[in-house]
């Protein structure tokens, strides 16, 4: 593989104009997990008319999911979006998603592997290239890797110039799983699939390693917590010094606006903000977990908040952070 970085292999797929904008396609091989196979696209979106980028921002789908959540073929998109306003965007596809090909262990990928390789080895990479720290964006499972990663201290002040959180969280409660047998019955039954369909599912054009399941198993369980065998991630959170933005929404059923406060809470920073996507809040319409970054109603009302945080690291003047008075509903 011809490298384009000192830090290790890394290609260059493809370099295209999309219109009015420019798209680099990298695909990385950190070589720096227990799995060597492990490489990772990263999509690059500037104004092709435009000599100097501006500051750094990668973007994390979701559960299901892959760059076209940021970035339709027609141009679209919150990615599109920030690069117009002139920032250098990142699209991040995690291990098997999209154009990144699935690693030879690819059933057993965790989001301990992606917080722990390969989050340090893309910011790595986005430092190298742009002498930055790149600001992170990330969607549900997205966040969920970004708090991860956090609360691991796997990313940092050096790494991250400040983190937006979309539809995030881990304290919703699963009853069933609290009971040991429920829980040992389903672990059981997972370990005999590579991975859950998201098709089949109809959750999203990709799958996820079942490696995620079960990991999301032992998160949820009785005496579960929000880490791996080596740290506690929720406990690293209070320790975090990167700017915060939290981003929920009152549609949002799969992650409830309580359960997002909750993690957002965690955090410490001295540079923090929450705001609920909701008509209580003053918005148009009540945003879903979906609808919060992909809708017309987002690229109007969403994406531009979305660009003042990436600039002022702080909500646009007459918005103030949401404070969650509903009681918490488990599922």
């Amino acid at each position: 593989m011809q490298s384009s970085s000192e830090l290790f292999p890394v290609a260059l797929l493809s370099a295209e104009l999309r219109g009015d904008l420019s798209e680099d396609v990298y695909r990385l091989k950190p070589g720096n997990s227990a799995d060597p196979t492990v490489e990772l696209a990263l999509t690059r979106l500037g104004l092709a008319t435009q000599e100097s980028r501006g500051a750094p921002v990668i973007l994390l789908h979701g559960s299901f999911s892959n760059r076209r959540f940021w970035y339709s073929p027609k141009n679209l998109g919150l990615g599109p979006f920030l690069a117009r306003a002139g920032f250098d965007v990142w699209i991040a596809e995690m291990r098997g998603h999209g154009l990144s090909p699935r690693n030879q262990h690819y059933s057993r990928n965790t989001v301990a592997d992606y917080a722990r390789d390969d989050l340090p080895a893309i910011a790595a990479f986005v430092c190298e290239q742009t002498r930055q720290a790149p600001h992170w964006i990330g969607h549900s499972l997205g966040g969920i890797t970004l708090a991860a990663a956090l609360g691991g201290h796997y990313l940092d002040e050096r790494s991250a110039a400040s983190v937006a959180l979309f539809g995030s969280q881990i304290s919703r409660i699963y009853w069933p799983l609290k009971v040991p047998p429920v829980e040992w019955g389903s672990r059981l039954l997972l370990k005999r699939f590579a991975h859950v369909s998201g098709s089949r599912f109809k959750r999203g054009p990709e799958d996820e390693p079942i490696g995620i399941a079960l990991e999301s198993l032992r998160w949820h369980r009785l005496f579960g917590r929000f880490g791996d065998a080596e740290r506690d991630w929720w406990a690293g959170l209070a320790e975090v010094k990167v700017p915060i933005l939290a981003v929920t929404a009152d549609g949002d059923s799969q992650d409830p606006a309580w359960s997002c406060r909750k993690l957002f809470e965690q955090f410490t920073s001295s540079q923090k903000a929450f705001l609920c996507l909701g008509k209580s809040q003053g918005f148009t319409t009540d945003f879903g977990h979906i609808e919060m970054l992909v809708s017309k109603e987002a690229q109007r009302e969403v994406w531009p908040i979305t660009e003042h945080w990436l600039r002022e690291q702080r909500l646009p003047e007459g918005l103030v952070d949401d404070a969650i008075t509903n009681e918490p509903t488990y599922g």
